[in-house]
């Protein structure tokens, strides 16, 4: 088995069929696999059938995207794991060759970053020509809608992080690689599209959700990781503060919301708490960080 596709799916199965039927048509069943697992949703259970090519976890009860990733990646059987979103598909010329290439030629290669690009097309082609980032570089993170990553280094890892339920699962992975001394790259000619809708992402504003998760996972993540984390909370929460909090009374309502549930949480996420290297830190701050 050489490679593992590995997709969390939730409530989108038009989007979950067309990247599957992508992916049939660019693997070889007899070395590669897929694993979707269904995160709760019934929507998905409909379509299983029809794909009885695909390894299904089916979860009745839903647990989020880091904890269905976590399940999900300790199923997988290739050397190295390919993590896309349901909405996400490979459109670059001899994706899985450039893969395998990439980890080959750096034997330090930890994760590869794929170019991401945005927008839904009329063609492969298309959403191809609008790819814009042509240079390669190492990098401190990656992004969940499409990365591969080595088994060897996901499986000495702790893998995607059980105290993170959604965003900030992919930064809390690539510290713990970057702190095992392997390299994270991102790679502009490996390309996927993600197919969302960017302009009516736009129209939609203020996202009060993705505030409140990204608030508590980023103190989360600080408390795990940072041998010393208050400054770095402090500088956190006065930033969101006066960026969010006093500007928006449903911002201001979320920020004290997590606050309150973070003191109460407390011992439960300190359990989690591994600090990594000082000099993992200083490393991760030099890297380049991913161009959005």
């Amino acid at each position: 088995m050489k490679l593992s596709f590995l997709i969390v799916t939730k409530n989108r199965p038009e989007a979950l069929t067309f990247t599957l039927n992508k992916l049939k048509s660019l693997i070889d069943l007899s070395i590669h696999e897929v694993l979707v697992l269904s995160d709760g949703c019934t929507k998905t259970e409909a379509f299983v059938s029809q794909f009885s090519w695909v390894n299904w976890t089916i979860k009745t009860k839903s647990v989020s995207a880091s904890p269905a990733r976590n399940a999900l990646y300790k199923k997988a059987k290739g050397t190295i794991f390919i993590g896309l979103d349901d909405d996400a598909h490979p459109i670059s010329d001899n994706f899985i060759e450039q893969i395998e290439n990439e980890f080959v030629n750096n034997k330090n290669l930890g994760i590869i970053a794929f170019q991401e690009v945005r927008g839904i097309f009329e063609s492969d082609a298309i959403a191809l020509s609008k790819a814009t980032q042509k240079n390669s570089y190492f990098t401190n993170d990656f992004v969940g809608c499409g990365f591969a990553i080595k088994k060897e280094v996901y499986n000495t890892t702790r893998g995607f992080p059980l105290w993170v339920d959604i965003y900030g699962e992919e930064s809390a992975l690539a510290l713990e690689v970057l702190d095992l001394g392997c390299d994270i790259t991102y790679n502009s000619a490996i390309i996927i599209n993600h197919r969302v809708d960017v302009e009516k992402r736009k129209q939609q504003g203020r996202n009060y959700f993705r505030f409140e998760k990204q608030l508590q996972n980023s103190i989360r993540y600080y408390l795990v990781y940072y041998p010393t984390p208050f400054l770095k909370i402090a500088k956190l929460l006065i930033h969101n503060f006066k960026k969010y909090g006093i500007k928006d009374i449903q911002y201001f309502k979320l920020y004290f919301k997590v606050c309150f549930s973070t003191v109460f949480q407390l011992f439960e996420i300190l359990k989690y708490r591994k600090p990594v290297k000082k000099n993992t830190l200083q490393k991760k701050i030099s890297l380049q960080s991913l161009k959005y």
